[in-house]
């Protein structure tokens, strides 16, 4: 189905039509966005996806509502919202349309599904309520600031508002499935570098990027340290334990806390060591075969005090 209209409703808007259009505007780019109410426009028909209005579900016909009685629940109970009908439907071919490798589709289908549409469904039925003092900076709320104030007078503010708001949620979905998308990525060349170290304590990367999770993932327990370049030098540093707090396996020495360049390498003895932060998670040096010198002392001392194991 190629369809020549996307019709949601008119009148002010909410995060889940705002974002389902961003996902299909994507796909059907040729396609004209229809807000409407008019009952010609809302009922199903083969030249257009309807969603967020019409008081029906069905993907055969193309309409996704969830106001209606009896409105869809996912497996677990939870209610969707238009978003959240709109992903499940069309979320794979989104992913394709951004060249996310076949292989990580269904993984970050999954995951932005969890951490991102599934708040967006809960918080539209009310099913989930932000509170405190952030309450305000979500992103649906933050979206329908977008909305006109109540003596704009201009016919057209809504639609213009609309439009406004789907351009930056789009900013917000394509960075955040870049994100994951990176993340995917990252974890095939951290467990195949895990491969690579064998049993050794330290972590070579070709390049800085998120490796915990690769980690935990692995198993690989045994990992003290990481050890990557930068743009004009290397990094050495530590593995936080838990997903949460900053507790490291291995803290870099405490004589290094704090210390530059000359001072730093008169107190390690390895030359070209340049920087240890003095909360000693991270610490950098102008080689390679100084970062690794680094990252050994400092695995032996953690070793030699008992602070990993």
């Amino acid at each position: 189905m190629t369809p020549d209209f996307l019709v949601t409703h008119s009148g002010g808007f909410h995060a889940d039509e705002v974002l389902s259009s961003v996902i299909l505007t994507r796909l059907f780019p040729q396609a004209r966005v229809i807000r409407s109410r008019a009952p010609e426009w809302i009922k199903p028909a083969p030249d257009r996806i309807i969603y967020d209005v019409g008081g029906a579900y069905d993907a055969s016909q193309g309409i996704f509502d969830h106001h209606q009685r009896g409105a869809p629940l996912r497996d677990d109970g939870q209610p969707y919202s238009s978003f959240g009908l709109i992903w499940k439907h069309y979320g794979r071919d989104y992913l394709v349309a951004t060249d996310i490798p076949e292989a990580h589709v269904e993984a970050l289908h999954a995951s932005f599904d969890l951490a991102f549409v599934l708040p967006i469904d809960l918080t539209d039925n009310g099913a989930l309520s932000p509170s405190g003092p952030l309450a305000g900076l979500t992103l649906p709320a933050l979206l329908e600031t977008l909305k006109p104030v109540f003596d704009d007078t201009d016919p057209n503010a809504d639609d213009r508002r609309f439009q406004d708001a789907v351009a930056i949620a789009r900013s917000f979905v394509e960075a955040r499935i870049a994100q994951s998308g990176a993340k995917l990525r990252a974890e095939t060349l951290v467990l195949e570098a895990i491969e690579r170290a064998g049993r050794g304590r330290v972590l070579e990367l070709p390049m800085g990027m998120p490796f915990r999770p690769a980690i935990v993932k692995a198993g690989a327990d045994h990992l003290l340290l990481v050890v990557h370049p930068r743009e004009k030098d290397w990094c050495v540093t530590g593995i936080r334990r838990g997903d949460e707090g900053f507790e490291l396996r291995a803290d870099l020495p405490a004589a290094w806390a704090g210390l530059t360049n000359h001072d730093l390498e008169a107190v390690c003895g390895v030359e070209g060591a340049t920087f240890c932060h003095n909360g000693r998670f991270v610490a950098a040096a102008r080689t390679r075969e100084a970062a690794l010198a680094m990252a050994e002392l400092a695995v032996q001392e953690a070793l030699a005090v008992g602070a990993a194991s």
